[in-house]
């Protein structure tokens, strides 16, 4: 058969690849943890390290024994399992030709992205430090960008940390009229959904903005300003797979995405309700 050629390996290396390409809320998150994801369920090790105490300093006395560091722990659930599943006429025909498979996986990723983005913009919803405007005008955006970077300094967060501002279509057409200049280095622009800077901030547009419709004619887009740690995400893909569908004279391509996310840095997360009046 076929499909006997399919090596996983290699597919599952173009597909997380693709992955990282399509990203950005995750793209925006700590991905860096302990633990080995198996299934749905699985618990990954989120590390740091306790407050370290600061002290007077006095000639010619000694000092207090150091500080004995303590580990933070958390745990992150991995708590989302999304799948594809698709057919092609002939997986060997597409090992030959890797353009149809190539397509075929990018067109998988990019709708895997989308999903995980939505996931973490979703954290809206259980996040407190939220700030709000009436409507959202390009007269008023720049003064209620810089409300929440205010917020942000006030937890400690300047601009030597990277910070992101994450925003919807309708946000940043609104930031386009308002026409400040959002001037942006070359290596800026190669990521993803970069539009430029404004703030201390680089600014990201994305459809995994959550919307929520208060009336016939206003909208609230939930936007995020926020450091990259401030969100932790942790992601498998645990199995992809050519088979033979019993019911069909085709191949088929099955993958499964593992992942979750945890608010761990929650001062260093703002949410912008930002509402938009309908022309």
């Amino acid at each position: 058969m076929a499909i006997t050629n399919f090596i996983p390996t290699i597919w599952n290396e173009s597909l997380l690849h693709s992955l990282d390409n399509h990203y950005v809320g995750v793209a925006n998150c700590n991905r860096e943890f302990e633990g080995e994801i198996k299934n749905k369920g699985s618990v990954v090790k989120i590390c740091g390290v306790g407050s370290i105490n600061i002290g007077d300093y006095t000639k010619n006395t000694d000092m207090d024994s150091p500080q004995a560091l303590s580990d933070t722990v958390r745990e992150l659930t991995i708590d989302q399992a999304k799948y594809f599943n698709f057919q092609i006429d002939d997986i060997d025909r597409a090992q030959c030709s890797p353009k149809l498979m190539d397509s075929a996986m990018k067109i998988a990723a990019s709708a895997l992205a989308d999903v995980a983005d939505r996931y973490i913009y979703s954290f809206f919803e259980n996040h407190s430090q939220t700030i709000t405007t009436d409507a959202l005008t390009p007269e008023n955006i720049f003064d209620f960008i810089v409300k929440a970077r205010e917020q942000l300094y006030t937890n400690n967060v300047f601009d030597d940390t990277e910070v992101v501002l994450e925003i919807s279509p309708s946000v940043a057409s609104i930031l386009y009229k308002s026409k400040l200049d959002l001037s942006t280095s070359n290596n800026e622009l190669l990521e993803t959904g970069c539009i430029g800077s404004l703030a201390g901030c680089k600014i990201f547009v994305t459809n995994g903005i959550h919307t929520e419709g208060i009336a016939s004619d206003e909208t609230i887009h939930h936007c995020f300003m926020r450091t990259k740690r401030a969100i932790a995400f942790a992601e498998q893909l645990s199995e992809i797979d050519a088979y033979r569908p019993e019911h069909r004279f085709a191949d088929a391509v099955k993958g499964l995405h593992l992942y979750g996310a945890q608010i761990v840095y929650p001062t260093e997360l703002v949410v912008l309700d930002c509402m938009i009046l309908s022309n």
